[in-house]
Parts: structure tokens; sequence; C-alpha cells
């Protein structure tokens, strides 16, 4: 992600209003920390190479204009998830208007070669990621987020749900992958 091509890109040049270099620099240093977030959501809404990168700019940009309000309190992850998937979802909303179907990026859900000793997981696994691919986008950013361990509060503040409606939600779909899985 190139900083300055975000920061034209959101009209900000660091000189105007509260965008002064320390905060640029600041941004710069928690975008860098935090990238894998950005590569992530992008690689999960985002079908070929061109589109990912594309859509991950998007969300840089996204952050650099919602970074005034930032409150420093609170997880950057967190706040950077939330910022993240809400662009993913708008993106791949924008993207379904024109397209009636999503097609899977066989590439971006490449197992690495199987080495013999369990075919039938390799190919469980790559069920299940074009079962969560399948899902719906909070479904899909749930999932996101639950397999990469985060905790059901942080799922909530990122998602914006209780966090017993982030447990429910997590108990259903475990149930409707394992059915799918197991049928």
């Amino acid at each position: 992600m190139d900083i300055q091509r975000t920061q034209a890109m959101s009209g900000a040049d660091g000189e105007r209003g509260d965008g002064t270099a320390a905060r640029q620099r600041r941004f710069e240093a928690l975008l860098q920390a935090h990238r894998g977030i950005v590569y992530k959501v992008a690689a999960g809404y985002a079908r070929g190479e061109d589109e990912r990168a594309d859509l991950a700019q998007e969300i840089a940009a996204q952050l650099w204009r919602a970074f005034p309000g930032y409150d420093p309190q609170r997880s950057f992850s967190t706040w950077m998830y939330r910022i993240a998937l809400n662009v993913a979802i708008s993106h791949l909303r924008e993207r379904s208007r024109h397209r009636d179907t999503v097609a899977l990026d066989e590439d971006l859900h490449a197992l690495p070669a199987d080495d013999g000793d369990a075919p039938d997981t390799a190919q469980r696994l790559r069920l299940l990621q074009r079962l969560i691919a399948q899902q719906p986008p909070l479904d899909r950013a749930l999932l996101l987020l639950y397999l990469e361990d985060r905790g059901h509060r942080e799922i909530a503040d990122v998602l914006g749900l209780s966090e017993t409606n982030v447990a429910t939600k997590i108990g259903r779909l475990k149930q409707r992958l394992r059915a799918a899985l197991a049928g």
C-alpha cells in the first residue's frame, strides 16, 4: 500500500487542517504494523490479484480518511477491522450489482500440494473454503474474525453486534458448516 497514493485518493496532503506530519507518521506506523488485516480482508472479499490490490488500496484510503476520528484509547486493530470490513462489504455489494454470481477465485483458495498423507483432509479444506466464500458478507466477516482467534467481545465491537449475538451466530455457522461438510 502506497501511503502517498492513499493520501492523494483521500484528498489529504499532510499540510491541511489536522493532517500534520506527526499524524501521517503515526498512521503509517500503525498501518504498517497491522497491514496483514488489510490484506486478509481484501483477499477474503475480492477475486483476482488486481481486484485485491485495488480493494486493499481502497481500504487504506478509507482508513486514512477516518484516522482523525480514531480514539487511541481503543484497540487500533478492532477499529481497523471494522473499517476494512465495511469497505469490503460495500465493495462486494457494488460488485454484485454488476454481476449475478460471484465466482470463486481458485488461486486465492488453492491449498499447498498434497503430500499424500491426508487426501481427505485437503478435499475437506477445499470444501470448507468454498462454503465460507458462499456465506453472506456479515457471516463471512464473522468467520474471518473467528478463525483468526478473535474473542467474542472483539468480534462484537468490529461488527457492531452484541456478544450474545456473536456467540449465537458462530454456533449456527458451525452447525451449518458441519452439516455441509458431512453431507
